[in-house]
């Protein structure tokens, strides 16, 4: 098979680790890129020497020789950019979240099956060596029923600012952007139980903090002095799944804590774990509580964490191997997502199912 030609539309900072994963890849040819900042995607051409560059995506995906693309855009146009690809008949990998709502993933997931195309979502921590090795303990029963679960993925000043802020581009704060994440990982890890209720909170105290002094940790292509925070800075929520397991989560851009936390903890009746980043199990032996440490590597390594990802997805398009992120997994994740903003809307639980 000759190499499979792929595409880029929206060329900001997440999309460095789709375009360094392809050049990695022997059987990619990074073909054409697309954004509708023409300083952005002339500086991302020129920086990895692609020389079809589009404005608008429809001239992109009018090239019949272009077999998938990665879209990359704010949350927003995911919805809008995926289907189009699809309706070109491209395959595609969206980044997370998979949309701004389940109504939208929905018609995302429709698209998809219409045009006998792959969609593959985003999921990077699927990816990861840690979950490899977590999902090998959980295999073997190690664990035994895994029953209740706590993830975190707080910040102490970390608002990206630009398209992160404003909510009709991002759809929310740190829930819909950080929180994704961990939820999925717990959720991947747990089996993939549906959600039946949830009940969410969420605060808009801290803003962006815009009067600390100091470096930022993290920000966005376009940041300006201008830009609209709209959304919240820390949200909270319980997901209680059909198989009878609860899921606390916790995520934040700004909170008045110590320093930045990305924690998941996994409870079961015959042992525990927590990856804080590196990987410790609490079990019991021969009468004794025992704590386990791991000798290998057990912190999660982004070296090739998007390579393990793409790759697969590559793997996908060729007909080698059957997704691990598939578009009905997006789905019930905007459902969750959408039922937390919900929740915390009204102050009561969301009943799913």
């Amino acid at each position: 098979m000759s190499k499979i030609k792929v595409g880029v539309i929206g060329v900001g900072n997440i999309s460095n680790e789709h375009i360094q994963a392809y050049l990695r890849n022997p059987d990619v040819e990074l073909y054409a890129f697309c954004d509708i900042n023409e300083e952005q995607l002339n500086k991302m051409g020129d920086k990895y020497g692609v020389s079809r560059r589009f404005t608008d995506m429809n001239d992109l995906l009018a090239l019949p020789e272009i077999d998938a693309v990665s879209v990359c855009t704010w949350n927003a146009a995911h919805a809008p950019c995926t289907i189009a690809a699809l309706n070109a008949g491209k395959h595609v990998l969206c980044e997370k979240p998979m949309s701004i709502s389940k109504e939208y993933a929905e018609e995302m997931k429709a698209a998809a099956e219409r045009n006998g195309k792959l969609l593959m979502i985003g999921f990077v921590r699927r990816f990861g060596n840690d979950c490899a090795i977590l999902q090998d303990f959980i295999n073997n029963d190690y664990f035994g029923e895994l029953y209740y679960a706590k993830a975190t993925y707080l910040r102490r000043n970390g608002n990206p600012g630009g398209w992160f802020g404003n909510k009709e581009l991002s759809g929310g704060g740190p829930l819909i952007d950080l929180g994704v994440h961990v939820i999925d990982l717990v959720r991947y890890l747990m089996g993939k139980p549906k959600a039946v209720s949830v009940y969410g909170a969420t605060f808009n105290k801290l803003g962006n903090r815009p009067n600390i002094k100091g470096k930022e940790a993290y920000s966005s292509v376009g940041r300006s002095e201008n830009d609209i925070c709209n959304v919240e800075d820390l949200a909270s929520g319980m997901i209680r799944f059909d198989n009878g397991a609860v899921l606390h989560i916790e995520a934040s851009f700004s909170l008045n804590i110590k320093a930045p936390e990305g924690k998941i903890e996994l409870f079961g009746t015959k042992a525990g774990a927590k990856l804080d980043p590196e990987l410790e199990m609490y079990a019991e032996e021969n009468g004794y509580m025992t704590n386990v440490t791991l000798t290998a590597p057990t912190a999660l390594s982004f070296d090739n964490l998007f390579k393990n990802e793409i790759d697969h997805f590559v793997s996908c398009v060729k007909g080698e191997a059957e997704c691990l992120a598939p578009a009905e997994d997006g789905v019930e994740l905007m459902a969750i997502l959408d039922a937390l903003y919900e929740s915390a809307r009204t102050g009561h639980e969301v009943v799913l199912r």
